[in-house]
This record gives structure tokens, sequence and C-alpha cells, in this order.
């Protein structure tokens, strides 16, 4: 199907062969080779499509965002404008990184804007959580591991998200990868754009403090994935697991499963509502994260209450007596070995027999436990 990208056609859906859509004769490609096939979200400043590249063979699949702000105002209208942009820009300069989607083409067709950008198929953590359940600490500590790299990279490239949260946030299918998406928020973290008081932005759940104020930092990442694994850990809103009387989180009491003392205080140091209390850098959690002790530990070795097995021809003496002592006693005629006897036996005989068999084994005990004694090689 080819999906009519003008906001205002009645009939959108097309089939998959035209270039015009047949309703409003509008182009159904976009620089003649993308070509919208469904809408995949919608908000205030624009709509996303997933759609395919019919300039490549495989015809691989990708998002087009096309910038359609429905708020009404100009100074409204001229932030989205800006996000837009900026959206592009940081995509373009945080080149290609495996866990951010990278950009594919930023064009202005027919008056309106439009973003072109990898697809991440996969679904995001919120769905996760919907469809699975709590996460779990294996979970949480895999997910740290997982994007706290992530982060480091945007830092280092004075980049800050601003809107990090469980949407944006996908499990990619093919490598169980999870990948950053929605820079649409991020921002330059340039010395004169941090000494410089902005526009809040964000999901008012995960925002740091000091991004409410329009002074991202940083570390109001690493607030806002904090808060992620704890949305994660509760299944509750964050809002519900922060106590506003007593400024302090309180999610720990609503765990269905707990976590340990460790990853407890390395996500409480992630949420400090005071910055300089918090994790400053990506470096510093990871550095945290790996001191833990396994989530898993390998099972202990027991000891079994049975006596160990000999090892090669290695046995103690108490065996080896008990050993030659039924070897005797079936040699002269106790035991199985006396259901076999036809006539009695005599006792002068049996006597002679006893201390030749005695004198056998004295010798055959004697030469076993010299070869134990031997010091192995």
């Amino acid at each position: 199907m080819s999906y009519c990208l003008n906001p205002r056609c009645p009939r959108p859906e097309n089939s998959d062969d035209i270039k015009f859509c047949l309703t409003c004769g509008a182009k159904l490609l976009l620089k003649e080779r993308y070509r919208a096939i469904q809408p995949i979200g919608q908000g205030g400043f624009g709509r996303t499509f997933l759609a395919v590249d019919e300039d490549k063979p495989s015809k691989p699949r990708c998002v087009i965002k096309q910038f359609y702000p429905q708020a009404q105002g100009t100074n409204t209208v001229q932030k989205a404008v800006e996000l837009f942009n900026q959206e592009a820009v940081q995509l373009d300069e945080l080149g290609k990184h495996p866990q951010i989607p990278e950009l594919l083409a930023y064009f202005t067709q027919e008056d309106r804007q439009y973003l072109v950008q990898e697809f991440i198929d996969g679904k995001n953590l919120a769905q996760e959580l919907v469809e699975q359940g709590a996460f779990s600490e294996i979970q949480i500590k895999q997910l740290l591991n997982d994007l706290l790299p992530v982060l480091q990279f945007c830092h280092a490239r004075q980049v800050i998200h601003r809107d990090i949260k469980p949407e944006n946030i996908i499990l990619r299918i093919k490598d169980n990868k999870l990948v950053l998406v929605d820079f649409g928020a991020s921002k330059s973290a340039t010395s004169t754009a941090l000494n410089r008081t902005g526009t809040s932005i964000g999901s008012p759940e995960y925002v740091a403090p000091e991004q409410i104020r329009g002074r991202a930092i940083f570390a109001s990442d690493i607030y806002s994935l904090g808060v992620t694994c704890i949305r994660l850990l509760t299944e509750r809103s964050p809002f519900d697991s922060y106590d506003i009387n007593n400024d302090t989180w309180v999610w720990q009491q609503y765990l269905t499963t707990p976590v340990s003392n460790e990853l407890s205080r390395i996500l409480n140091k992630m949420v400090e509502s005071i910055p300089v209390r918090r994790y400053q850098t990506a470096d510093e959690v990871l550095n945290d994260l790996h001191k833990l002790s396994p989530a898993t530990p390998a099972k202990p070795i027991t000891i079994s209450p049975s006596p160990p097995q000999p090892i090669g021809n290695s046995k103690s003496h108490s065996q080896i007596d008990l050993e030659l002592e039924e070897m005797k006693t079936q040699f002269l005629g106790g035991g199985k070995a006396k259901k076999h006897q036809v006539n009695p036996p005599n006792p002068t005989s049996q006597s002679t027999s006893k201390s030749i068999i005695d004198d056998e084994l004295e010798e055959l005990r004697a030469k076993y436990l010299g070869q134990n004694n031997t010091p192995n090689q």
C-alpha cells in the first residue's frame, strides 16, 4: 500500500504501484524514492510513517517524519520548527552508532519538512513492560550496561538527549540490543548553551529537576535513565514512586521482587534530585555497576555426604583391610562360597590353608599400600 502524505487527503490509502494519490493527486514518493506505507505515530508537531526505500533493490524499511505542527501560536510553531531541525542536526552529528537510528535524508517537499531515518524493528520498553511485566534485577543491569555506553557516545559529542523514557528505548529484534530513539528534544551542551536557561523539554515523569527549569546537563540524562529503571521495576508511574512530602523516592516498597542493596544504591544515586549528589557521567555509573557481584552467582561446590570415591588406585587403609578380609573369608569357605562345598572341610588342612592365605594376603596388603604411597607425578 502507498499512503498519501497530504494531511488533508480524505482517502490517503492507495495501491503500491502508482506515483500519485488517486484522491488528491499528491506525489506519493518523496525525493522519488521514499514511499510511505502506513502511519505509526502522530504528535502535536508532526506525523510519523513506516516507509520503504524504493531506490534500493531490497526495498528496506525506513521511517518518515513529517513536520506538521497542529498547535496554535507563533512562538509554539517556531519552537516546533527549531526542534524538528535540531533532531536532524543531532542525528547527523552523532554519525553512525549501532544503537542510534541513522539519518538517511532531510529535505523540504511541497512546503513541508521531512526527515527520513533508519527503521528499528522491535518493541519499545513501555510495550515490553505491558506484555512481559516488571523487569528483574538481571534485566535492569543488562539495560544499564547496554545504554550507558550510548550516553557516553552522545555526551562525548556534546549532545544531551533530554527525553529518555521507556517509549524512546526500542529492543531491536535482530540482536536484542537496546536502541535510543527520538532525538527531537536533544540539545547541544556547548558552554554557551549550558549557561543559558532554555525551554523545559521532556516527559514530566522522567525529567530531572534542573531540566524542568530549562538547565539540562549531562547528569539530567542519567536521572531520566534511573527513573526509567524504576518504572520498569515497579510497573508504576514514577510520580507514584516519589514521596513529595518527604522529598524522597519510595520505589523499593512497590517492588514485587526485591533487588539487591548494591543496585538500589546505584539507582538512588542516579535519581538524586540535587545534581551535585548525582552521578555526573555515564562512566561513573558503569564503574559502580561493574563492581557489583554477579546477579546469578554460580552454584557453590557442595561436599557429598557419601565417602569420596578413590582416585586411580588410591584407597584408604580401612577399605583395603575390608576387601582383603572378604577375600580371606571366601577362600576359607565363608560367605557365598560355602554353599558350593560338597564335603565338610578338614580342620587340619583348613588351619594350614588359613596360615598360607594370611601370609599371601598380608603380602598383597603391603604391596598395595606401598604403591599407594608412591608420590603422584
